[in-house]
């Protein structure tokens, strides 16, 4: 499994630049990333990410208040980190976390949509 290593890598630089720091907004830019229904989106808002996970080749982010947010990058997905103020790349972004200090992006090239984004509560990933 060669995507390993970049989802292991991936892991280590959100530890280092967002471990600990406090969600501003999390901005759906493309409505079929999101596969879950509850908590919603604006659940997020303020809480610290407190933990971070992998599951397979899935990334789990831990918020405060036991929530979570899960994505699989699948093939073509990627993460960027933008400045403050930053604008995400146009047709390709699909999911915008706004901390306190900057933006991480989920992006995906080509046509097929396969990222994805799962939203929930501890109950749910025990």
């Amino acid at each position: 499994m060669p995507e390993l290593p970049d989802v292991t890598v991936y892991l280590e630089r959100i530890e280092a630049r967002c471990l600990g720091r406090v969600l501003r907004r999390l901005v759906l830019l493309s409505p079929f990333v999101l596969r879950s229904v509850d908590p919603p989106p604006s659940a997020f808002e303020g809480k610290r990410l407190v933990s971070t996970a992998r599951v397979g080749k899935r990334l789990v982010l831990g918020f405060e208040d036991e929530l979570f947010v899960i994505i699989h990058l699948m093939r073509a997905g990627r993460l960027r980190w933008l400045e403050p103020g930053a604008k995400p790349p146009g047709r390709i972004s699909l999911l915008v976390l706004e901390l306190e200090h900057g933006s991480m992006v989920l992006t995906e090239a080509g046509t097929k949509r396969r990222a994805s984004l799962y939203l929930a509560r501890a109950a749910w990933c025990r």
